[in-house]
């Protein structure tokens, strides 16, 4: 697609709401995988270590 505006491409074609809402929702489960994978790493040192 071919915007003329950032505004434009804010708007996604009228699909903005579904667009972003699936981008945030993409970066909170990927947020989410990286402080669950960092906890069971913590855990597995310290069980590690006794």
């Amino acid at each position: 697609m071919n915007w003329q505006s950032f505004g434009e491409f804010l708007h996604m074609g009228g699909y903005a709401l579904y667009v972003w809402g699936a981008c945030a929702m993409v970066a909170a489960a990927l947020a989410s995988e990286v402080m669950l994978v960092r906890r069971r790493l913590r855990l597995a040192r310290r069980g590690a270590a006794r």
